[in-house]
């Protein structure tokens, strides 16, 4: 077993770690309606802003609308 080298130390009582926060998280529906190159553009650049994996969208969807389709992406975000 470890013993420590400074005799100090031996009657020092450890300290707690601080409790983390309780936060309560609701989820969101982002929807990406638009043209599949719109689509990939945007769900690109919000992963460079650090917002969202692309693998976390939904493949894209018919919307019944020429050139239309659409993407989901359900996000859980921090309330206070």
């Amino acid at each position: 077993m470890f013993q420590s080298s400074n005799p100090d130390n031996a009657n020092t009582p450890k300290q707690q770690p601080a409790p983390l926060p309780e936060y309560q998280f609701e989820p969101v529906r982002h929807i990406l309606l638009g043209s599949l190159t719109a689509i990939r553009n945007t769900i690109t650049l919000l992963h460079k802003l650090n917002y969202a994996e692309p693998n976390d969208w939904s493949k894209p969807l018919p919307t019944g609308r020429p050139n239309e389709v659409m993407a989901i992406l359900t996000k859980k975000i921090r309330v206070d």
